[in-house]
């Protein structure tokens, strides 16, 4: 098969480990930078360029998208849709695992465990936003943020108060989660292809830190899902419409609640932890699954 590996950099450990796989298994991979493409929007020929040459007879792309370009990525990725390329994870899916809001509201529709959240644009809202989610402690959350940047833990009212004033004085959008104080401070993610997980690990954040970011210092220990867990991280990822996804979860007196469900996880923390060839089960899951005319999306919203 001819794959193509959408990513901004060819060194980045996940796209050299899914481009090693796919060689390992007698592929043709190429590495192309989704900004450095460019498009010809014809009808009943839609082409797709990079560096002045068309990029053509592809069985199947692997989308690295970054979520500083998340627009102009899924766009590339839909050119790839309409040409007939086949894509792991779909445009439509991607861009709607990127939404937080909407992703949140798609995954409270499905009946898939979440923490309470509120969400509101007036300041002058703000102390019934915070009655919803059972007051302080609260974690509050930029929309726009990744790997933990753009995410508060507010202790108290007072602060939680000053904290959502000054993102909606920087025209910050928001939103106000329950503190799920039983998870200690740690959080799950579990790595999903197609129907089901194929690696998780726990994620533990440094004393005196809340966030479970491994780019904030969190350490990785590989961990055992309960068939509740590794029910409700494919269920997420299936709402989503993703094929590959890393749903993060929070063990909860309540059962798993869903964090968030990531359509380009990194491969580097959960091979290494666990010891799974990640990599090489993307590839198999396109080997099955790539085909002219199966990128569709299924989700609904």
């Amino acid at each position: 098969m001819k794959i193509a590996v959408l990513s901004q950099k060819g060194s980045l450990y996940s796209t050299r480990r899914i481009r090693e796989a796919a060689e390992e298994r007698g592929h043709d991979v190429r590495v192309v930078d989704y900004l450095r493409c460019y498009m010809n929007i014809t009808s009943r020929r839609p082409i797709v360029m990079y560096q002045g040459e068309e990029l053509k007879d592809f069985d199947a792309v692997v989308p690295r998208i970054g979520a500083s370009a998340t627009f102009y990525g899924t766009a590339v990725v839909r050119q790839f849709e309409v040409s007939g390329v086949y894509s792991v994870n779909e445009s439509q899916a991607i861009s709607r695992s990127r939404d937080k809001l909407r992703s949140l509201q798609l995954l409270a529709r499905a009946g898939i465990g979440l923490p309470v959240t509120g969400f509101a644009h007036s300041t002058k809202d703000i102390a019934s936003v915070l009655d919803i989610v059972g007051g302080p402690p609260v974690i509050i959350k930029l929309l726009e943020g990744t790997q933990g940047v753009g995410v508060v833990l507010a202790e108290t009212r007072k602060a939680a108060e000053a904290v959502m004033q000054a993102f909606r004085q920087l025209e910050g959008n928001m939103l106000v989660q329950e503190f799920v104080s039983e998870a200690g401070g740690a959080d799950i993610r579990a790595f999903v292809i197609g129907r089901r997980v194929v690696a998780a690990m726990m994620r533990q954040a440094p004393e005196g830190e809340f966030r479970s970011n491994l780019h904030q210092g969190a350490s990785a220990m590989k961990v055992r899902l309960t068939p509740e867990e590794r029910t409700t991280a494919v269920r997420a990822a299936r709402t989503m419409g993703l094929n590959v996804a890393g749903v993060d979860m929070l063990r909860s007196e309540h059962g798993p609640l869903v964090m968030e469900v990531n359509s380009s996880p990194g491969l580097e923390g959960v091979e290494t932890t666990t010891g799974v060839d990640v990599a090489g089960k993307i590839i198999q899951f396109i080997e099955k699954n790539a085909a002219p005319g199966k990128t569709r999306d299924r989700a609904r919203g």
